[in-house]
Parts: C-alpha cells; sequence; structure tokens
C-alpha cells in the first residue's frame, strides 16, 4: 500500500524525470501515470512509474520510469488464449539500465536485488542498457530490471498488455497499486 501523499510525490518526480530526459507528456498524460509499488510498500527499491500510451488489441506503447535503484522484480507475461504473451521490446531513453533474463549467469552483477527480496530473482544473465540501446524480451520469458544510479526511462513498445496477469516469481507482489 502507499500513502495519497506519496503516489503524488512519485508522479511528480516520474514527470521530473521524463522532462530531464526531454519527452514531452501532456498535462493529461502526467495525471495517468501509475505509480506501482508492487504491494510491498517499498517504492524506494520496488516498483516502477508507468505512462501507457496506448494499449489496443494489437499493440502497446508506455514509459517505464525507474527512480535510482529502483527495481520491477522479476515477471513473465504468459500466455492468454490464442495469445502466445507479450513481446517487448525495451529501449532505453535515459541513465542505465540492468536487465536480466535466463542465459548464462554474469558473475558480478551491476543490479543489487532488493534486501530480503533475494529468492524471488532467479534469471541472470545481464544485459546492460544504455540510452540508445534496446532489447527484445519474446513471451513468457521471465525477465527483471533495474535502473542505474541515476535512474532510468525505458521506452516498451510491445504487444497488447495485460498487465494484471503478469506472473511474478515473489507470491507477494500484487500488480494493482493500493492507494491509502
Amino acid at each position: 500500500m502507499i500513502s495519497r501523499k506519496g503516489f503524488e510525490e512519485a508522479q511528480k518526480r516520474a514527470i521530473k524525470y521524463l522532462e530531464k530526459a526531454g519527452i514531452v507528456v501532456t498535462e493529461e498524460e502526467k495525471k495517468r501515470i501509475e505509480v506501482v509499488d508492487a504491494g510491498l510498500g517499498d517504492l524506494k527499491n520496488t516498483g516502477v512509474e508507468l505512462l501507457v500510451y496506448v494499449n489496443t488489441e494489437r499493440c502497446c506503447a508506455k514509459e517505464l520510469v525507474l527512480f535510482p535503484r529502483q527495481t520491477c522484480p522479476e515477471h513473465r507475461h504468459p500466455p492468454q488464449l490464442d495469445n502466445p504473451g507479450k513481446e517487448e521490446t525495451f529501449r532505453c531513453r535515459y541513465g542505465e539500465v540492468y536487465l536480466y533474463v535466463p542465459g548464462d549467469k554474469v558473475q558480478k552483477p551491476k543490479a543489487k536485488v532488493p534486501k530480503g527480496s533475494e529468492p524471488y530473482y532467479t534469471v541472470w544473465h545481464e544485459i546492460i542498457l544504455k540510452p540508445g540501446d534496446q532489447y527484445i524480451l519474446t513471451p513468457d520469458t521471465f525477465h527483471w530490471f533495474q535502473a542505474g544510479d541515476e535512474g532510468a526511462i525505458v521506452s516498451e513498445f510491445s504487444t497488447k498488455s495485460v498487465d494484471e496477469t503478469d506472473i511474478f516469481s515473489d507470491p507477494r507482489i500484487k500488480r494493482a497499486t493500493v492507494i491509502g
């Protein structure tokens, strides 16, 4: 759960990051920025701020704002009926992003798993994204990512997003933010 004040502060902070990166958003879009705390009550370490531009039956485009060292927890986008699951392209727009996917484990990862959540991070092949770099995630692939010390912004281009069906490695995670 996040307080109304905490939610509004995170929205304002996300807007400052978007401005710093030169990403222009409308006043209406600023009001629609989602603050996802993953239900853990530790937004500083686990969560993401989202601005969805479009999400149709065929495509989705959004900005993912991460504060310094903030982590989007390990998850996958499972198949839905006749849909194989969401395919995503991540393009770094600002800062540095440490993305982890299945594959050979990096010996000295740049990311630091939030304390108390270590058992829930299982994929350790590291991809470092800097502004202009991009990576395509295939459907139903476990992944997680963390911003570097400056924070980060990732533009996500994907097939239809059905975030409420995401499967997280950590059973404590709640996708829908509760504001109290």
